[in-house]
């Protein structure tokens, strides 16, 4: 794969390498533990490179359905599959990316963003490397050195999200990854997310409660409940706040927050 460079803040810096996208699905899939099924026959296809965004209230399944993606549950019954093969277990083609930002207490910034290379045995020159590369793109490179706690809450988003795309991975897979931030931060890090994940390639499928985060990020919005099949729409577009008047995205909104029952 090819890679090209990026100025940042006046810094030539080697952007990380692109990805290809993957195609996720799902037939007449169960999914929850065994003798606690959340949802049922459920079929679903993400197609590759796209956002897909999945709302629904609560305890309706939407992180059973990510950790299922990745590998964490197998399907009660049904399949799910990563490109016509099995998903039967975690892989470094599928990043998890939670809404705490899990990052490891003891290691600074670019060293949490170095271990899924560690992990894959890049060597640390070139992991030492890819990882600074991620941070100039999440706006971090002066925090590289830093601790997690000496950092706020959405810089270490942003470092989970360094740390999720570092090792190339093919899907991301989000839940909720900016609740728990304030309104600007959280705007701030949608706007990011985009930006970074343009040109990687790479499939998300990214769970939120908010139905304007659904619209504005996902190409399509997936709707769960529970005792009722997924219903999938697309997201009209451009992908602008200013558009959020839009005649057909006034009407998704309304269409989806009625299939939430709010």
């Amino acid at each position: 794969m090819s890679t090209s460079s990026e100025t940042v803040a006046g810094t030539a810096v080697k952007a990380p390498e692109a990805v290809r996208g993957t195609r996720l699905s799902l037939r007449a899939a169960s999914l929850g533990r065994p003798g606690a099924p959340v949802l049922h026959d459920l079929d679903l296809d993400i197609t590759p490179g796209e956002i897909l965004t999945v709302v629904g209230p609560s305890g309706c399944g939407k992180s059973t359905l990510l950790r299922t993606l990745a590998g964490l549950l197998l399907p009660l019954a049904g399949t799910v599959e990563q490109d016509g093969s099995p998903v039967s277990g975690p892989s470094a083609d599928r990043a998890l990316v939670f809404q705490e930002d899990s990052l490891l207490p003891w290691r600074t910034l670019r060293a949490n963003v170095e271990l899924p290379l560690a992990i894959q045995g890049v060597p640390r020159p070139e992991r030492r490397s890819r990882a600074e590369a991620w941070l100039e793109r999440v706006q971090l490179g002066a925090q590289a050195k830093q601790l997690p706690h000496r950092v706020s809450g959405g810089q270490r988003q942003r470092a989970q999200l360094a740390r999720a795309l570092a090792g190339s991975p093919r899907a991301v897979l989000m839940d909720e990854p900016f609740g728990a931030l304030d309104a600007q931060t959280r705007a701030g890090m949608q706007d990011l997310l985009v930006e970074v994940l343009h040109g990687t390639g790479a499939t998300v499928v990214f769970v939120t409660h908010d139905v304007d985060e659904a619209l504005f990020l996902g190409d399509r919005v997936a709707l769960l409940g529970s005792g009722r099949p997924a219903a999938v729409r697309a997201v009209p577009r451009p992908r602008e706040r200013a558009a959020h008047d839009d005649p057909a995205r006034v009407a998704l909104r309304r269409d989806v927050l009625t299939s939430l029952g709010t």
